[in-house]
């Protein structure tokens, strides 16, 4: 996508560190294949889970479908309206994936800076008491301790 549009797609681009749960298409970013899972059934459909990181952080990223066979580690991913939130029947256990609305595209291989820690999947996120449609990390000075 260019990045010469008035409001641009490369504008709106997030680093991994910034990302929350919410039920919305809105997480346009850009991020390595670390590793991949194994391919699982669920229903009809494969799915497979890999470790992906940019320069700031690291998440969980949840594949579907021909994404599972199309996307290896070391490969470049480009994700446009994504979504983080939990995975069915596990609210503990958050991931990034292009859901229905979102689009993954490989836009390069092994050139791209990153960190492990942290893990955005790995932080306890509960609802904002003052409105539960944003989420909070319990302990957010933990997860961004060089400690962990």
């Amino acid at each position: 996508m260019p990045c010469n549009d008035i409001v641009s797609y490369c504008q709106r681009m997030q680093f991994l560190k910034d990302i929350v749960p919410a039920a919305l298409n809105n997480i346009n970013t850009k991020f390595i294949v670390l590793d991949k899972g194994r391919i699982d059934l669920e229903g009809q459909h494969k799915t497979c889970l890999a470790l992906v990181a940019d320069e700031t952080a690291a998440v969980h990223f949840q594949m579907w479908g021909d994404e599972c066979d199309v996307f290896e580690p070391g490969d470049i991913i480009r994700l446009e309206n994504g979504i983080f939130s939990y995975i069915r029947n596990n609210r503990n256990n958050h991931v990034l994936r292009a859901g229905k609305r979102g689009k993954a595209e490989k836009v390069g291989e092994f050139t791209m800076a990153y960190v492990e820690k942290p893990n955005m999947s790995e932080i306890h996120w509960v609802p904002d008491p003052k409105n539960p449609k944003i989420y909070l990390p319990v302990d957010f000075t933990s997860y961004i301790s060089p400690t962990h």
